[in-house]
Order: structure tokens, then C-alpha cells, then sequence
């Protein structure tokens, strides 16, 4: 039974080694105005792509750091994504019509 009961432990702590296995964090700089509905906006922006765990964007230093299954989807997908909602990303600038559909306090100098 002890064995049985070990064998079960050791499987479920190495399912959860693979799950985490996978997840990478990065940093990278998202522009936006220095408001709550900015810090909002860009994380749920980077939330909404398949594979994000978190995102979290500091509006002083304007970067996201978001944690995200390399496996499923990657940095620049996300950084995709931001752009489409109109902030600009080091690889991924906004669209003129992405940027102006942003409240007036997230707009930033382009």
C-alpha cells in the first residue's frame, strides 16, 4: 500500500514538473498613458492570448512582465496583440485606428 501511495506522489510531483516546465517569464516595454484603465487595458490585452498565465504592467516603468507556456504561444504573439489594441511594443507598433480608439488619459507620444 506505502508503495502504491509513493508511486501515486511521485507521478503527481512529476506531472507538475512538466506543467511548470514550459512557462517562460519575460520583460518587455509596453507604451501607454500612466492610468489604472492603461495598466488594465495592456494586461488584458496580453491575457487574452492562449498560453498567458499573467501579465503585469508597472506604469511608471512601462513593462509587462508576463509569464506565458513557451509551448503554446509566444513573446511576439503577445506583443502582437498589444499592438491590435492599440499600444506600441519594441517589434509591434499600434495601428493609427487601434491607437486613436484609446481613451484620452492611455494616449502617449508616438
Amino acid at each position: 500500500m506505502k508503495t502504491k501511495v509513493l508511486s501515486l506522489v511521485t507521478l503527481f510531483m512529476l506531472g507538475m514538473f512538466t506543467v511548470f516546465a514550459a512557462n517562460k517569464t519575460e520583460k518587455v516595454e509596453v507604451k501607454g498613458g500612466n492610468c489604472d484603465e492603461c495598466q488594465e487595458h495592456i494586461q488584458n490585452n496580453a491575457l487574452a492570448v492562449d498560453g498567458v498565465a499573467t501579465a503585469v504592467w508597472d506604469k511608471e516603468t512601462q513593462q509587462l512582465e508576463v509569464v506565458f507556456d513557451d509551448a503554446t504561444t509566444s513573446l511576439d504573439k503577445i506583443e502582437e496583440a498589444i499592438a491590435k489594441g492599440g499600444n506600441d511594443t519594441p517589434n509591434h507598433e499600434a495601428s493609427d485606428e487601434a491607437y486613436d480608439k484609446l481613451p484620452e488619459c492611455c494616449k502617449y507620444d508616438r
